[in-house]
């Protein structure tokens, strides 16, 4: 079999939401990153193999931004009629063509060479082209969920429910268990303007009357039927093959209970796709410097080290799944934000070990809140910030928290991550400026803050065409321009649904509106320097922006410098909630 052999500064496990988000932050901030993942789409399960939507936190401006939404956006802009194949092919641009980052996909990690405590080096098994592929690197990052490296070096892990007495959860048991929240095979349905009959297989489950599936609402329009659930009594790991065909059996058989059995409003409605891949919610947990709880959730998690946010509901799922015959799961309140540590984001005995995703260092009522991939991707993004950092800087996870949290925290922040509690610095050269606007008061656009806050808008509204100028007593010279526009983080496109926009659809039906980007996002904007001569000088224009976060790269020696919002995606005015300059 063919030999290959790669050399990184980072490799990352695992291409779901969160190993993406941590193998493209730390290649962009010039890493040499490696991103291996089993399967041949990335994404996880927001993928076109497992389907979910992507949930994160819940209330007013708290979705979750950074790469997570630009890759959003880009989605909204070339996939309007919410193609999963489109979506995919979103997830793997942003990588394969990202710089410093090299994608090795279906391929398993299947062993791991240790130096001491550290991670020297990874194998893995691609089967598509009958090739091993050894990954040696300085960090290492597993971001696969089920935690394939804790067995492979080691590495400290819980699996189960704690008890509630061990960190005072009055969620849990009063006895420590290994039980889990399952895993599910999701379907997808579309509505046509005819009947459409429908024949089960042989092997399917039979449910003839609404009270073979107490609990569980089968209503067609807006379900994604998360309750096929199974696993958390069994192995969530190693159970998972005979699991699926269990699931398999439950999908096929409820879209029969609700076609032919009883009047559910489904004559016109036709299984559009069943997933063959489990998603799963929970395995494997590394055990870190911290072990978040649920009482750090409750207390809103104000930590120093505080590097990402959630804000999902803690939302227990029964390891019994659909064969509890009670409620499937228990929303418990949790608040919207609250903090997450670097300290929970690594491993506890290996070095040179993050991890990212459904498997940071959470007790199992904790991880029931953050395993959500809205949080999971923030959560990678700032393990693969926190990378770069380790490596230029020569540290392993656990120095850069104990050296450079203040410079992992500023870089999130100005990579559009929200962090709670905490203010973006703008640079020096826009802080001592004079700004003003032809309309309004600009000050909001450098206080550091980039969505609203309470009843605090934080931004600038102007019409367009007119503009914003920073301005200078002697010449500067500028080297880039950053924004962060406007991309509606409370947006809804259908009504009556859920209170925030989904990144994909569940059902499909006739009329259904396309996505589109959000009308309040910039489009078109240009910059004007001041020339020594008096007059203004277009440097840089942008004319089919998609991005919520725009940075524009200036080589430009001036006294002033105006921006001049030209249009939106829809909005009759601008509104921005940051322009610096540096």
């Amino acid at each position: 079999m063919r030999e290959e052999r790669h050399e990184a500064d980072f490799c990352v496990v695992g291409g779901g939401l969160a190993g993406l988000c941590a193998a493209v932050a730390a290649a962009r901030h010039g890493t040499r990153t490696v991103l291996m993942h089993d399967r041949p789409v990335l994404g996880g399960n927001a993928s076109s193999e497992v389907r979910m939507w992507v949930c994160g936190a819940q209330g007013a401006n708290m979705r979750e931004t950074g790469i997570l939404e630009e890759l959003m956006l880009e989605n909204f802009y070339r996939n309007p009629t919410a193609n999963y194949s489109v979506w995919d092919s979103v997830l793997y641009g942003l990588a394969a063509c990202q710089p410093n980052l090299a994608l090795l996909l279906n391929c398993s990690c299947v062993s791991a060479e240790m130096d001491g405590d550290r991670i020297r080096s990874v194998r893995g098994w691609q089967g598509t082209a009958e090739t091993w592929h050894t990954v040696t690197a300085d960090l290492f990052a597993d971001c696969s969920g089920d935690s394939i490296l804790a067995p492979l070096t080691g590495a400290q892990v819980r699996v189960g429910r704690e008890a509630a007495g061990e960190f005072g959860e009055d969620i849990e048991p009063p006895v420590a268990d290994r039980r889990t929240m399952g895993m599910s095979c999701l379907i997808q349905t579309r509505e046509y303007d005819h009947p459409v009959p429908y024949t089960p297989p042989e092997w399917a489950n039979r449910y003839e009357s609404d009270e073979d599936l107490p609990h569980r609402g089968h209503e067609v329009v807006g379900n994604n039927f998360w309750w096929f659930e199974l696993g958390g009594e069994d192995d969530s790991i190693h159970d998972t093959e005979r699991l699926r065909h269990e699931l398999l059996q439950v999908a096929f058989g409820v879209w029969d209970h609700i076609k032919n059995r009883g009047d559910h409003g489904a004559e016109n409605w036709a299984l559009e796709w069943v997933g063959f891949l489990p998603g799963k919610r929970e395995s494997r947990r590394y055990v870190g410097d911290h072990i978040l709880t649920q009482n750090d959730i409750r207390a809103e998690g104000h930590f120093a080290d505080l590097v990402a946010y959630g804000g999902w509901s803690m939302d227990d799922h029964h390891p019994g799944g659909i064969r509890w015959a009670g409620p499937p799961t228990v929303f418990h309140p949790a608040p919207s934000p609250y903090g997450i540590p670097y300290r929970s984001l690594y491993s506890r005995n290996i070095a040179n070990l993050f991890c990212a995703g459904r498997n940071i260092s959470a007790t199992h009522a904790a991880l029931s809140s953050t395993r959500v991939m809205g949080t999971c991707a923030m959560l990678g993004q700032a393990v693969g910030t926190a990378a770069a950092i380790a490596a230029r800087h020569g540290l392993c996870p656990r120095g850069v928290g104990q050296r450079h949290l203040a410079e992992l925290q500023q870089t999130l922040m100005d990579d559009d991550c929200y962090l709670p509690w905490h203010a973006r610095e703008v640079p020096e050269v826009s802080r001592k400026a004079t700004l003003t606007a032809e309309y309004g008061d600009p000050e909001p656009l450098r206080n550091g803050h980039d969505r609203p806050i309470g009843a605090a808008d934080n931004g600038w509204a102007g019409p367009l065409g007119s503009w914003v100028e920073y301005r200078w007593p002697e010449m500067r010279c500028l080297t880039e321009a950053r924004l962060t526009c406007d991309s509606d983080l409370d947006r809804v496109f259908r009504t009556g649904e859920r209170n925030r926009m989904q990144n994909m659809h569940c059902c499909y039906r006739p009329g259904d509106p396309h996505f589109r980007l959000p009308d309040s996002l910039l489009r078109a904007f240009r910059l004007e320097a001041l020339t020594a001569g008096g007059e203004w000088q277009t440097v840089a224009r942008a004319e089919e922006n998609r991005r919520r976060l725009v940075r524009v790269p200036l080589a430009v020696e001036t006294t002033a410098l105006r921006l001049i919002p030209e249009s939106t995606w829809g909005a009759e005015r601008a509104h921005l909630f940051s322009w610096d300059v540096r």
